[in-house]
């Protein structure tokens, strides 16, 4: 293994037995495969560190001995573990259980790496990886009794550090919803305005829905989707309100969400059929691509199984390349890894028989 060419694309793939690395050139006809790393392992998420595209991460978990950050400072050659875990501080009355994703920091800010776990919390490396401590405004955040654990669990699963303001941060918990900090991580405050829960007695609480994934979009200020529980949503506004996209989709239920690399406008998402039955509608696999922000929906189906396909695609099992025209990745938790390499007119089955798939992560190629 080693460092990737800068015209080649490369796939960090988590799953349920370890981690596997995926790549091409920027034609993305062909592609070798590493792997398994982390033999006997579950995978939550294995991504790369933007700043130095050398540096990759892996949230790796084991249910006889437990949870840990494997990092590789060389491209995957040699795999180092943290100096003593990811924890909660004795006081917390808190265990983690599992590291369920990890996210380097801004390029402003070199060694910083952020982690969420569960149950809940947030966590800060400062060198690296290899120490971590609480985001304790976070952790222990005056609703924490009101949070409550999702499908997957009580579980902090999306980290978007705002890439012009140093101070802010998104966060998205399962189930408790979107928080935002615009102090550092000093104070939290819930960020759920028109996100429905309607597992709830109240339909649109100030917290306790079921955020299942977020993304900002690039080169546009305060402009959010979320793939909710309850429907996908947009913000204009840094997740202060949030309005529904979900009209023209197959469902609105669903986990994955993706932002076009370069076009702010245009989003992708893969319903599923309900909370109680989470596979494709119809036995149909189906993507669906906004190029307005979620206004109107197309279907793209080309290339993806149309009949029999019970499949589940899970919520961090899906991302986009930075070519041009931009590939698009999703897993499934039965082993298969679909793509397209021209933004959704047609799809391709990349990979097959692998274990469930936790995470996808496509890097590269470097733009010019």
């Amino acid at each position: 293994m080693g460092k990737a060419k800068r015209e080649s694309v490369q796939l960090l793939v988590g799953t349920a037995k370890g981690g596997f690395i995926f790549r091409s050139d920027a034609r993305r006809k062909k592609w070798s495969v590493e792997g398994p790393l982390f033999k006997g392992l579950k995978v939550h998420h294995f991504t790369s560190d933007r700043r130095d595209h050398e540096t990759l991460y892996a949230a790796a978990y084991s249910e006889w001995w437990g949870c840990d950050i494997q990092r590789s400072l060389d491209g995957g050659k040699k795999w180092l573990r943290t100096k003593s875990g990811v924890r909660y501080e004795p006081d917390s009355g808190l265990s983690v259980k599992c590291v369920w994703h990890i996210r380097p920091g801004r390029a402003s800010e070199p060694g910083v790496i952020y982690a969420g776990v569960d149950p809940a919390g947030l966590f800060r490396s400062e060198d690296g990886g290899v120490n971590w401590s609480e985001v304790t405004g976070l952790n222990r955040h005056e609703t924490r009794g009101r949070w409550n654990p999702g499908g997957g669990g009580l579980i902090l699963h999306t980290i978007l550090p705002d890439p012009e303001n140093s101070q802010r941060m998104h966060i998205g918990i399962s189930a408790a919803g979107v928080f935002r900090t615009d102090d550092g991580g000093a104070t939290w405050q819930p960020r759920n305005k028109g996100t429905r829960a309607d597992f709830m007695p109240g339909k649109f609480p100030e917290l306790g829905q079921c955020v299942h994934k977020l993304a900002l979009a690039p080169g546009r200020k305060d402009l959010m989707y979320q793939q909710n529980h309850c429907g996908v949503y947009r913000s204009d506004s840094g997740g202060d309100k949030w309005t529904d996209i979900s009209r023209g989709l197959s469902s609105r239920f669903g986990f994955p969400i993706a932002v076009h690399p370069h076009d702010p406008d245009t989003i992708w998402v893969v319903p599923m059929t309900s909370g109680e039955f989470r596979v494709c509608p119809d036995g149909k696999l189906v993507a669906y691509r906004s190029q307005n922000g979620g206004r109107a929906w197309q279907k793209q189906a080309r290339g993806l199984p149309s009949r029999n396909a019970h499949l589940l695609v899970l919520r961090e099992a899906m991302s986009t390349d930075a070519a041009d025209p931009a590939g698009v990745y999703f897993g499934t938790a039965t082993g298969q890894i679909f793509y397209t390499a021209n933004e959704g007119r047609e799809w391709d089955l990349l990979a097959d028989y692998l274990p469930p798939v936790y995470s996808i992560e496509a890097f590269g190629p470097a733009r010019a």
